[in-house]
Parts: C-alpha cells; structure tokens; sequence
C-alpha cells in the first residue's frame, strides 16, 4: 500500500483505534485480537532492526541479534525516519528504550549480500 498523506478511511479509523488503548494490557488484548503471532513478531522484529540501525550497527550484527534477513533489514533502513524517530524518541524519554546486544556496533550499516 502506498505511503501517504492520502490514507483511506479504515487506515485513519486503524490508527484512531490504536490512540485509543490507554495501558500496555489494552494494547496487548487489541493486537492479539487484530494480528496473528507472526504478524506480531514480524512487526516486532521489524522494530529491533530499526533500533539496531538507529544505533548504526551493522548488518551481519543486525541478522545475528534478530535473525531478520538482509532483505528485512534493507526495507527498514529505507522506510527509517520520522516515525520512528518519534516512537524512540518517546521510549528514551520515558527510560524504555534498549537496543539488542550485537558485536561490533559503532560502525555503519553495511549491506551483506543477499
């Protein structure tokens, strides 16, 4: 689906929803209605990547430290921006944010071959 200031109705009225839950419990109870185990764990996965990007880890760290395949971690590198930033961001503010434990972070990412 195309990414945009555009979005349908039901993507608006997804993200309403979601602004709604109020608790960790409330989101846990409305994604595991809305998604399966490994829609969640993909979007989960997708998350740890961004953060280990963030951080300029590199990729074969990446792979090691979420088993994303290289192909997932060049989407996520991509799609990094704003929203994410945000997101980061708010986890630092409030002392939630980690990042996974890889070997030789510090340097930037580097494209594995696929």
């Amino acid at each position: 689906m195309k990414r945009g200031k555009n979005k349908p109705t039901v993507i608006e009225e997804l993200y309403e929803a979601i602004l709604c839950l109020e608790t960790k419990e409330e989101c846990s109870a409305f994604f595991d209605d809305l998604c399966t185990v490994l829609e969640l764990q993909t979007m989960s996965q997708r998350l740890q990547v961004a953060k280990m990007l963030r951080e300029h880890r590199v990729y074969s760290d990446i792979v090691a430290a979420t088993s994303a395949s290289t192909a997932t971690i060049s989407r996520v590198n991509r799609s990094l921006g704003s929203g994410y930033d945000i997101v980061f961001d708010r986890l630092k503010a409030k002392g939630k944010y980690s990042v996974p434990e890889a070997s030789n972070s510090g340097a930037e990412p580097q494209e594995d071959g696929e």
